[in-house]
């Protein structure tokens, strides 16, 4: 329980003389227990194997302990109190003295040192090898190619001295594997009997070779062979080889273990980098699905508007037809009515009169019927083919909107592909299992690009759909701007405006106030026309607000402030006006362009607006018609 005890905590270096006494106070207490029987034993090492020791061992182990520094401070005072238990309690008790044996800390057996890097020396090479004694590249090949087994790096022939043989210098490689190779060479040789000790003894064949591993005898050796294991190496012995092999081992570990992080750090970055675009690819998706949904929102408003007006319309026919219908009996009534009341002959000639009037009054409104009829139907043709080519559109529009959300969509996933194939290629660096998926996630990106393909064609043919819905689009909003040119007048609310153009009206208006000549405000009029169109004239700036460019008139302009100081600040305005007309409408032509405008709201008018605007003047039209 004491020795427990003892070891729940540590001590100091300087408390062991301390607890050093307390220990020995212990054992000649008896609460520690050394004598056992006829033998002894260490009550601080219980788990050791030997447990019983003679007197001379036992202190033996107390004093190697007691000055091991690998120990605890504790660890070594119980074994210096029990040393000192048998030194002064046991030991003097004996007739003969015991010698204590001083503890020395074991020390390797001296070990043999080689050259480094790893050599082997070949004698005994015969002249007829040498080619007459000629030192050649290929000699030194044959030599290698001989001893190949043991996976020589090269072989250098040295020259002889005063009738010497000849011998060789075979190196290896560096490190543990060179070793090994060096060694085995040295093992064959002593096999065979043609080691070094052979070779002293004298006693070869002129045409045998001897062979070993330079060592340093051989190192500190005079002639030929110590001058060139000098110069190209030096002793080492296998601890040495130990050291440096888990030197250079922890090097590499090191060396690994960076890479090992900076791969991490990267495959982090990409993965944060992935997740950014996951992010920023969603959000699109999620503004162009919103993006969408209120696009489709505001066609099916405008269709079910026009709808309304088609059946309104319709309905305000139907309506008149009614109302003529109506007319027309009362006319029979009244027709009847005038032969009952008839008594004479001037009222039968009256009555004549008034039904050849009525008649040709009824053939009127036959022809307007008939007329309006074929209005009617033109006019409910013309509105199912609007429709039908609405729908058209709207069909066009929702495969060109479900086609890019295919394609938005295929590109995340082709992005998120990319990323974890990008990922999978540094995972797959370091660990070959990965292949499989890497092999997995090429496949699905080329399928998807396959598929990208595949939708890039349809869309491709869509695109080409809607560039001739827009064409036509565009032939018919010629022709109703064609048109409305015939049929608007001064106070028609929808008309054309052609942009860019001068508004010579409100200029020669403006100019009036400081020219009073017509013909000098004609030749002004002609001048700034003539200057809008002008391609070299641009006033303009163009600068960036919320991160997108917008062009603005440039008001140090010379020109323009000219203008201002002739003939005053409205003028200006009007060519500021239609310059940016010009600029917004036909920057790169220079003229005007024929726009569909709303004059009372002063702003560009939609095409449904322009045909409602028609069809409006011409069911007032036939009303004026059909009272007639």
């Amino acid at each position: 329980m004491e020795h427990n005890s003892a070891e729940d905590s540590d001590i100091s270096d300087s408390d062991i003389a301390e607890h050093k006494e307390k220990i020995y106070a212990q054992i000649r207490a008896g609460k520690l227990k050394v004598k056992r029987g006829q033998a002894f034993g260490c009550p601080f090492c219980p788990g050791r194997k030997r447990q019983d020791y003679n007197l001379k061992d036992l202190l033996q182990h107390a004093t190697g302990i007691g000055a091991s520094s690998k120990h605890t401070a504790k660890v070594r005072a119980s074994h210096l109190g029990l040393a000192m238990f048998l030194e002064k309690d046991i030991a003097s008790s004996l007739d003969k003295p015991l010698q204590i044996v001083p503890y020395k800390p074991k020390t390797p057996k001296d070990e043999d040192l080689f050259v480094s890097p790893w050599m082997g020396i070949v004698v005994n090479l015969q002249c007829e090898l040498m080619k007459g004694k000629e030192f050649s590249r290929e000699s030194e090949e044959r030599l290698t190619a001989q001893l190949s087994r043991f996976r020589p790096l090269q072989a250098t022939i040295l020259g002889d001295e005063k009738d010497q043989p000849f011998c060789a210098i075979i190196e290896f490689a560096k490190y543990l594997s060179g070793f090994k190779d060096a060694m085995a060479f040295e093992n064959h040789f002593i096999l065979e009997h043609y080691s070094k000790p052979d070779w002293k003894k004298r006693n070869c064949r002129k045409d045998d070779l001897y062979g070993w591993i330079a060592k340093t005898d051989d190192f500190n050796s005079p002639g030929p062979i110590g001058e060139y294991l000098r110069k190209n190496g030096n002793l080492k012995s296998v601890a040495d080889l130990e050291r440096e092999g888990l030197k250079e081992t922890g090097k590499r570990v090191v060396h690994y273990a960076l890479q090992i992080e900076d791969t991490n750090e990267h495959m982090l970055e990409l993965e944060q980098k992935k997740n950014v675009n996951v992010m920023k690819l969603s959000r699109m998706l999620e503004e162009n699905d919103r993006l969408v949904e209120e696009h489709n929102e505001r066609i099916l408003k405008m269709q079910k508007a026009a709808r309304r007006n088609s059946w309104k319309i319709i309905n305000d026919n139907i309506k008149l037809h009614e109302e003529l219908e109506t007319k027309k009996k009362e006319i029979a009534r009244r027709h009847e009515e005038l032969e009952k009341s008839v008594i004479n002959s001037t009222d039968r000639e009256k009555l004549e009169a008034t039904k050849e009037e009525i008649a040709k009054e009824n053939k009127l409104l036959d022809l307007a019927t008939l007329k309006q009829k074929e209005e009617d139907e033109k006019f409910l043709k013309l509105v199912k083919e609007q429709e039908q080519e609405k729908e058209e559109i709207m069909k066009t529009l929702y495969d060109l909107e479900m086609q890019l959300a295919s394609k938005q969509k295929l590109e995340l996933e082709r992005e998120q592909l990319r990323g974890n194939l990008e990922v999978q290629k540094h995972m797959a660096e370091e660990d070959a299992k990965s292949k499989e998926l890497l092999d997995k996630l090429h496949e699905e990106l080329k399928e998807k690009d396959e598929e990208m393909e595949g939708i890039d064609s349809v869309n491709q043919a869509l695109i080409i759909k809607h560039r001739r819905t827009n064409d036509e689009l565009e032939e018919a909003k010629k022709e109703l701007i064609t048109g409305l040119v015939n049929m608007s007048s001064a106070r028609s609310t929808v008309g054309v405006k052609r942009m860019g153009e001068l508004d010579e009206k409100t200029f020669l208006a403006a100019c009036k106030e400081k020219i009073a000549d017509e013909e000098e405000l004609a030749i002004l009029c002609s001048k700034w026309e003539d200057e809008i169109r002008h391609p070299e004239w641009h006033p303009f700036k163009v600068i960036h607000v919320g991160g997108e460019a917008k062009e603005i008139i440039m008001e140090d302009d010379e020109k323009l402030q000219a203008l201002k100081a002739e003939l005053g600040v409205k003028a200006h305005d009007v060519v500021v006006k239609a310059l940016r007309e010009m600029n917004e409408y036909n920057p790169s032509g220079r003229y005007p362009i024929p726009e569909l405008w709303n004059f009372r709201e002063d702003q560009r008018a939609p095409m449904g607006e322009a045909v409602a605007y028609i069809v409006k003047r011409w069911k007032a039209n036939k009303k004026k018609h059909t009272y007639y």
